[in-house]
């Protein structure tokens, strides 16, 4: 039978090496990173869970070591941000009566200002001056009964709430209070911040995989311990005790990822829910049908205090200001008892990414696979596969038609 030869040009040749070395590096970097050590530390920060999940060389930055770094970090911002601390910066803060200005520490500093900004780009639905109405309803720092406040209650706490009654000076960070009664509560914000502050430690030691939670406010770099993007369940709202099936699991890498629900952190009186979202402007819970918000940033102190912005705008409205304002959010909503999804434009669609690895490592080595045929071609004359050349000889099968030479090697299949 006629063979059919290939004669390659130095171009070509030049190609198939650049090749071959690209795939070689990207099989070397999932390889290496397979050879990882996963480890896990874990604790109770800020009335809830924290969990750090990291890979890293054996040997590397052990459990012991990362707790302490961590722990040390998030004593830090409780020290300034709690309001359940009545010797936190923020408590004193609070207790301030004074119009003069304040100078305040550089992370309390920054995470006032991140508030601001944000409250300003989303219509000041977003307002952490609202812990008057909140404690008013009961969920804030001090216990109160389960009761709807009255009217006059509402209506005296107002004054008060209002970012415009803050004013921020950057260069000495300092604030200055405009209202003797204003309260700050960063409880919407802060989390997402720790969240950040924390994932830095580990940027800091150049560690490339890792998630790290604090109650749900979620920081995710590079892939676990399958080689696959972090896989991330979004809870399906409901309104009972206990957890759900996840509504949506979401693939992430190298952003932040924050949730705001209503379902969780509420009472009923008389069949009617009110939760602990506040709608600043009117000092009533939020009731809008949106059940729960996500937002996807590259900082976690970002998506967390979009997500409660969002939600306090609704799915209409809060869907427009996403667009406007290019975040990626999903809202779920509760529909006369049907739950749907909304996205903006800028959430990811969702894909197939448990497979996404396996993909590309088969294509990886497909790739070589061919790259060794012409190798053969190019060093031996061999004839290009469709007859038999280097893939013949490297024992991965014969198709019909084949030189008898091919079918020689062992007299068995190769194919098994």
């Amino acid at each position: 039978m006629m063979k059919a030869s290939l004669s390659m040009s130095p171009r070509s040749i030049m190609i198939i090496i650049a090749a071959f070395l690209i795939m070689m590096a990207l099989l070397g970097r999932i390889f290496f990173a397979s050879s990882l050590t996963q480890s896990h530390v874990h604790g109770y920060t800020m009335g809830t869970k924290y969990s750090v999940k990291y890979r890293h060389p054996e040997g590397g930055f052990t459990p012991d070591t990362a707790q302490k770094q961590i722990e040390s970090v998030l004593d830090e911002i409780n020290r300034a941000m709690s309001t359940y601390d009545p010797e936190s910066e923020l408590s004193r803060l609070n207790r301030a009566t004074t119009s003069d200005w304040i100078p305040v520490s550089d992370s309390l500093f920054t995470v006032l200002e991140a508030a601001l900004e944000i409250g300003a780009r989303s219509e000041k639905a977003f307002d952490i001056t609202v812990g008057p109405a909140v404690n008013l309803w009961g969920f804030g720092p001090e216990f109160h009964s389960e009761r709807i406040p009255d009217k006059s209650e509402i209506a005296a706490v107002l004054p008060a709430i209002g970012q415009d009654k803050l004013v921020l000076d950057r260069e000495t960070h300092a604030i200055r209070k405009l209202h003797s009664d204003i309260y700050i509560d960063l409880s919407a914000i802060a989390k997402g911040y720790a969240v950040d502050r924390v994932a830095e430690i580990f940027d800091a030691r150049g560690i490339e995989h890792y998630l790290v939670e604090i109650g749900g406010e979620i920081r995710a770099r590079g892939t676990n311990a399958q080689n696959t993007p972090w896989q991330i369940g979004i809870e399906k709202p409901h309104h009972q005790y206990g957890r759900s099936a996840p509504y949506k699991i979401l693939s992430l890498q190298d952003t932040g990822l924050a949730t705001s629900g209503d379902y969780q952190n509420f009472f009923e009186i008389e069949g009617r829910r009110y939760s602990h979202l506040i709608d600043p402007t009117t000092g009533w819970p939020v009731e809008n049908g949106a059940s729960s918000v996500t937002v996807l940033a590259e900082s976690c102190m970002v998506a967390d205090a979009w997500a409660t912005a969002l939600l306090v705008l609704g799915h209409e409205r809060g869907l427009t200001i996403a667009e406007d304002q290019g975040i990626a959010v999903l809202f779920i909503v509760n529909q006369e008892g049907v739950i749907k999804g909304y996205t903006s434009s800028h959430f990811p669609a969702e894909r197939a990414s448990d497979f996404t690895q396996i993909f590309i490592a088969t294509f990886l080595v497909m790739g070589l696979a061919l790259i060794a045929m012409a190798i053969g071609v190019i060093g031996g004359r061999q004839p290009l596969a469709g007859s038999c050349g280097g893939l013949g000889r490297m024992g991965l099968g014969c198709e019909a038609g084949c030189d008898q030479s091919c079918a020689k090697h062992d007299g068995k299949n190769s194919v098994h």
